[in-house]
């Protein structure tokens, strides 16, 4: 019988799926706005972001990755040095389920409250580190 996957694990796991979800969307909605020709071609420019949606998905993948590697190496760390608790399991989940609520947050364009959630997400990523303390 294998062992169990630590919830922490679980949930960077879960974090790389999301990831890929925010990778696929401004590409597709680029696909929609520039075409099938200037997806299969070398896509030497980008298409111009008509209306908000394409521009407000590439901005929220560059801000999911300004703090995802923050998030892998907080869950690793923690994972080699085997301090998994109740604190690092609380921290992983408020990570991951802030960005998940960030991303239809900034895709609609609500501020503040988008705002509060992105703060969250980094409070989650400090519960994690904070282990190695």
């Amino acid at each position: 019988m294998k062992p169990p996957v630590p919830g922490e694990i679980v949930l960077l796991a879960l974090s790389a799926c999301l990831a890929m979800v925010q990778i696929v969307l401004p590409a597709g909605l680029g696909t929609l706005q520039g075409g099938l020709a200037w997806a299969a071609g070398p896509r030497d420019t980008a298409p111009s972001p008509r209306g908000v949606l394409l521009g407000r998905a590439r901005r929220a993948l560059a801000n999911l990755f300004e703090t995802y590697p923050l998030f892998i190496a907080a869950v690793l760390a923690v994972a080699v040095t085997h301090r998994f608790d109740q604190a690092s399991l609380i921290g992983a989940n408020l990570y991951f389920w802030g960005r998940l609520i960030y991303l239809p947050l900034y895709l609609a364009g609500v501020p503040f409250v988008r705002t509060l959630v992105w703060l969250v997400t980094l409070v989650g990523i400090f519960m994690v580190f904070a282990q190695l303390l």
